[in-house]
């Protein structure tokens, strides 16, 4: 039980299902030449004639609301919204330009709505935009009491000269990541299973949300400029998002953040896990929730102007979109 596939959730389906309709997607969207990216990036790209694009994302929180509900906990889960939708339109070197929300539930229960708002505002707060409209759906039958659902929906801005797409990206760049403060919102079907007899304590901890990226991408911006390449956020399937960027390169990674600072959470999970290398790196996020490309030469001389936490991974080669793992015995594994 300390893999994905036996907690009920299945990601090579997942792929395979936005393969199958990303040809039918493509088609569509090319009769609308103003698209320049839709399905299979982290955000779709709109040009407005004007020097600028629009970008705009969407995501929920997945079964991490599983855990809140069981808790009784509601005030963090809108940041988790907010930051899931966020992050994404982010790797585009978008500044977050407004925010709109989707709530459904089985009986309205005004004292959890308002706190799952205080969420939202509080991870917009963070993000620099507003909360400018939404939904709120009451559904009897369809969720039980107590049950509800969360949908977000980021609409950003990027001029055409600062678009991050990953291009740009050479062999021998350089890839960073920046700390995770835990499991953000994805892997939570198995981590349930996993925490199923921990104390209450234990599992509020495994609701600490998620960071929200735009500082620290506004500062690489500013430090690296056009050499700053591309941009994965590390959501579902782990580190094996980094060739999103570019799958016509390899992504090799020596070094990541060890368990042992990693928050107490991510020890405790890890360690029911049996070592169980495989499920763990295509499951979680493991310690790192974003991964910047930079060019090698800015990097080096520019990296002292980096003021935030901050891990130097690797770097890419020519290759077929696999991320490779080097451990310090000799071991690679490949996602």
């Amino acid at each position: 039980m300390s893999d994905y596939k036996s907690a009920g959730v299945d990601i090579e389906v997942g792929d395979h299902f936005v393969e199958r309709i990303k040809a039918t997607v493509q088609k569509q969207c090319a009769q609308y030449p103003r698209v320049l990216h839709g399905i299979g990036g982290f955000a779709a790209v709109y040009d407005m004639l004007d020097g600028r694009y629009l970008v705009s994302g969407t995501d929920g929180v997945g079964t991490k609301l599983k855990l809140a509900q069981e808790l009784d906990v509601h005030n963090t889960i809108g940041i988790d919204l907010v930051a899931m939708c966020v992050n994404d339109i982010l790797c585009t070197g978008a500044r977050p330009l407004f925010f709109l929300d989707y709530l459904a539930m089985g009986k309205l229960d005004l004292g959890i709505s308002e706190k799952i708002i205080e969420g939202i505002l509080a991870g917009l707060a963070t993000s620099g935009a507003p909360l400018i409209g939404g939904e709120t759906a009451e559904m009897p039958g369809m969720y039980q009491n107590g049950e509800y659902d969360l949908a977000g929906f980021a609409v950003g801005e990027v001029k055409k000269e600062h678009l991050i797409d990953g291009g740009q990206v050479k062999e021998g760049d350089v890839l960073i990541g920046l700390p995770s403060s835990g499991f953000h919102s994805n892997g939570y079907s198995l981590l349930r299973k996993l925490l199923a007899s921990e104390t209450r304590q234990t599992k509020i901890e495994a609701l600490t949300p998620t960071r929200i990226y735009r500082m620290e991408v506004q500062a690489l911006q500013e430090i690296f400029g056009l050499g700053l390449k591309g941009l994965a956020h590390i959501t579902g399937s782990g580190l094996a998002n980094i060739p999103r960027i570019n799958d016509a390169f390899d992504y090799h990674l020596t070094s990541w953040p060890s368990i042992k600072d990693l928050p107490d959470i991510m020890q405790k999970v890890f360690s029911k896990m049996e070592r169980n290398v495989d499920s763990a790196f295509s499951t979680f996020n493991m310690g790192i929730g974003m991964v910047a490309v930079i060019e090698r030469e800015l990097y080096h001389s520019r990296a002292f102007k980096i003021h935030f936490p901050y891990h130097l991974l690797g770097h890419i080669e020519k290759g077929q979109g696999i991320v490779a793992l080097h451990f310090e015995d000799g071991r690679v594994y490949k996602c």
